[in-house]
């Protein structure tokens, strides 16, 4: 089973710092509103993002796995050379004035068989390092409950909303992120970029699951029922 990745996706995974901005460069002064005590709103993947183990990860991510990441982006430049003049032959000879349709389908059934043997091929490429990121954001977010427990204790904060539960907001001290992370940081402030042998993401893990619990009871349920009571004997 592999995880599918797409081009840009994959250049998300590679790279060297996270897409949010620092909690520190984004913090704004509080406002003057009176703040609600007890109530707080965080980001938990914005968090997991910026975290040390997160952010050294990813710069230990491009040596470690400089081989596989080369072979990927030669492999997908050599497939849209290869490619994209089928993709141009094919737009032009349907802009004829009259088409031949049997070539014209032809010619897009091998594009799309190229396209997705090529794909699935780049996937396959790609999975060591798809792999790597799912096993640095499960040891992260392993410690997450725990980063939030302790912020909101230190915080006196009893409920934490996610962004997109607020309409509007105008004060930064409910922002609880900085704190979580400051915890975060603390509990776990690196992560292994290798995963064990045989380590799958919980996605795959849980699907995997999920088919052998159904196999389970589809053979439970195919089993011939047994009568209830004593059975006769024969002579």
């Amino acid at each position: 089973m592999n995880t599918k990745l797409s081009a840009a996706l994959l250049a998300g995974i590679m790279a060297v710092a996270a897409s949010q901005p620092s909690f520190g460069q984004a913090a704004a002064a509080a406002s003057a509103a009176p703040v609600v005590p007890g109530l707080a709103v965080a980001d938990f993947d914005a968090v997991v993002a910026n975290s040390d183990a997160n952010r050294s990860a990813a710069t230990t991510r491009q040596t470690t796995y400089k081989a596989q990441i080369d072979a990927y982006e030669t492999r997908r430049k050599a497939l849209q050379d290869q490619l994209q003049p089928l993709a141009t032959k094919l737009e032009n000879d349907a802009k004829a004035a009259k088409p031949d349709q049997n070539a014209l389908q032809q010619q897009a059934t091998q594009l799309r068989q190229l396209q997705e043997s090529g794909q699935n091929e780049l996937n396959t490429l790609a999975q060591p390092i798809a792999y790597s990121q799912a096993y640095v954001s499960e040891q992260i977010e392993g410690k997450l409950d725990q980063a939030v427990k302790a912020a909101m204790a230190k915080k006196r904060i009893s409920l934490v909303l996610n962004p997109q539960a607020v309409m509007a907001a105008n004060n930064s001290a409910y922002n609880l992120n900085p704190d979580i992370l400051a915890e975060l940081n603390r509990l776990i402030p690196t992560a292994s970029v290798v995963p064990p042998a045989g380590w799958e993401p919980r996605q795959i893990r849980e699907a995997k699951a999920q088919q052998a619990q159904a196999a389970g009871a589809g053979g439970a349920a195919a089993a011939p029922a047994r009568p209830a009571g004593p059975q006769p004997t024969g002579r």
